[in-house]
């Protein structure tokens, strides 16, 4: 009897990765597919990390690592912290895990019993909300919209906390909008969290360094709120390192060893050779991580400037990461050979299948009416792509 577990039947396909593969597919036919689909920075690691993940193989780096990873790796995280973000951690509060995605879901399961509920701002990172499924927690989730710049108010959170509330979860910068929360932004969330002291708040950091607006902020910073903060950071969009599956945690003890208890049990730690690599990341010279985010910079400028010729595109520039979250209401209803485009995500496909340029379709993120486009590409790419997409939507009727 081929029957699956009721946890699993619960969950929803990645429509990210869903997407890729649908356009990888159309390639595999001979087809010109661009695709603006992958969250992944188009940059190879840089060769200073390479190196010290060979030098590990040739060290001999090869037997069981301590679950929550090398105390070297661990500290190196914890300087890091002090350095650019100045927060004092100590090494038994980091956990590394095999990417960001784990350390997510490693605090969920640690934290969430039956029936508690998690707070996620929409638009949201799609696996967000199935993680609190296999964590069987409630999604309360609360919708900003692109007046608002994708961020919810501290209103809107005050208004979303029950006495079953157990955890926020907060992305900035934003994917899939590439809004960035200020300072002044966070302290009102800061502010109202630290009323309800049941809540912890997962701070999912990870394109930290991918900011169009100066520093980096984090909610971590309000002493307030600190002791309930948990960040969630990693290698794989600072340093083009997503293959390597390099994420972590810094939290209050009782999370760190939960998630440590945890992944000892089902993963234990990650790859050997990942942590020296992400340890050299940390170490050594930073103008790599400068040199893609103005890449980024400019790719964001060009979209942008791309997007906003399209008639019909609601367009909010972003200020981080390297998404572009246009509001494509317009087009849902209209039609195209007798078939009417119902959402974003059929907008999406028919932007494959007619444009040739792979989308994700905001439903996915809990957004409806936006699309979301990946400038993790090159110029010659996204302007081609974006040619496409103009001349694709417009002989919708």
């Amino acid at each position: 009897m081929d029957q699956v577990s009721e946890r699993l039947t619960a969950l929803s396909p990645s429509e990210t990765l869903a997407m890729s593969q649908k356009s990888n597919e159309l390639k595999a036919q001979g087809i010109d597919i661009i695709n603006l689909s992958v969250g992944e920075p188009d940059f190879f690691t840089p060769d200073f990390i390479k190196e010290a993940a060979k030098k590990a193989i040739d060290d001999n780096f090869s037997f069981y690592a301590p679950a929550p990873g090398f105390l070297s790796l661990r500290n190196a995280i914890v300087d890091k912290l002090k350095r650019e973000n100045q927060l004092d951690y100590t090494p038994d509060r980091i956990v590394c895990s095999n990417g960001a995605k784990q350390a997510v879901c490693n605090v969920l399961l640690s934290i969430i019993d039956p029936g508690d509920e998690v707070i996620v701002p929409a638009p949201y990172w799609v696996s967000y909300v199935e993680m609190v499924k296999l964590a069987e927690g409630r999604n309360v989730i609360v919708p900003a919209d692109i007046e608002q710049d994708f961020k919810i108010t501290p209103a809107q959170l005050e208004a979303a906390i029950t006495p079953r509330t157990k955890a926020l979860i907060l992305c900035s910068p934003s994917n899939p909008t590439g809004s960035v929360y200020s300072k002044e932004e966070l302290k009102g969330l800061a502010d109202v969290l630290a009323g309800h002291p049941n809540i912890i708040i997962l701070a999912d950091e990870i394109y930290e360094h991918i900011n169009y607006i100066g520093k980096h902020e984090s909610i971590a910073q309000f002493e307030n709120i600190r002791e309930r903060t948990v960040i969630i950071n990693g290698v794989s969009k600072a340093y083009a390192m997503t293959g390597w599956r390099l994420g972590w945690i810094a939290a209050p003890r009782w999370i760190a060893a939960a998630c440590n208890k945890l992944q000892g049990q089902y993963t234990s730690s990650p790859s050997n050779v990942a942590q020296k690599a992400a340890e050299a990341a940390y170490l050594g010279p930073q103008d790599c991580v400068e040199t893609m985010r103005r890449a980024f910079e400019r790719r964001r400028n060009l979209i942008v400037q791309l997007a906003s010729d399209i008639p019909g595109l609601k367009v909010r520039q972003p200020q981080g990461a390297f998404y572009l979250f246009p509001d494509c209401s317009y087009y849902i209803g209209k039609s195209f050979k007798g078939k009417t485009i119902a959402n974003s995500a059929e907008l999406a496909m028919y932007l494959l299948e007619e444009g040739h340029v792979a989308a994700v379709g905001g439903l996915a993120f809990g957004a409806p009416n936006c699309i979301r486009f990946s400038y993790a590409a090159s110029d010659e790419n996204l302007t081609e792509a974006m040619a496409r997409v103009k001349k694709a939507i417009e002989i919708l009727i």
